[in-house]
């Protein structure tokens, strides 16, 4: 009687089907990797942006005429791309007593990431138009506003 050395068909399936889980695996968490880091770096130049108009405005008394535009001629910031979500702005609130951070077009997961996060940067946060310190203010679809204001 002969034998084979080869594979079956069947062994071969398996291995593919082990070889795409782990894959599939790894790409998921590369992307929660991924996602969290952004959340990082966002949260990190947001609080460096907190910091560095606080130092470029203080001295005129008030925070009037502060933008993403201003900044970025200032070298405060180095393009008008916004750290996280589609698009975000810097401006004078409260007659330039203080100023927000606004991030808009935040996926829901990152609208709640925020929330609960409180940055202590920050005197308070309004989530899509409402004063609130929890997560439940935000909604489903990728369309949250949240604003960081800073006295």
């Amino acid at each position: 009687m002969k034998m084979e050395s080869g594979r079956s068909l069947i062994e071969v399936i398996g291995v593919l089907a082990i070889a795409g889980v782990m894959t599939a695996g790894i790409i998921a968490t590369y992307n929660v990797m991924h996602k969290n880091q952004l959340r990082t770096v966002a949260q990190y130049q947001m609080q460096q942006l907190a910091s560095d108009v606080k130092l470029l405005m203080e001295m005129g008394g008030d925070y009037s005429g502060v933008s993403v535009d201003y900044l970025v001629d200032a070298g405060a910031l180095k393009d008008k791309n916004a750290p996280i979500g589609n698009e975000w702005f810097v401006r004078a609130e409260e007659n330039g007593a203080a100023f927000s951070i606004n991030l808009m077009g935040l996926a829901n997961s990152d609208c709640q990431y925020f929330a609960t996060l409180q940055p202590k940067w920050a005197t308070r946060m309004i989530i899509n138009g409402h004063e609130s310190d929890a997560s439940d203010a935000c909604l489903t679809t990728g369309d949250n506003q949240i604003s960081f204001i800073v006295k």
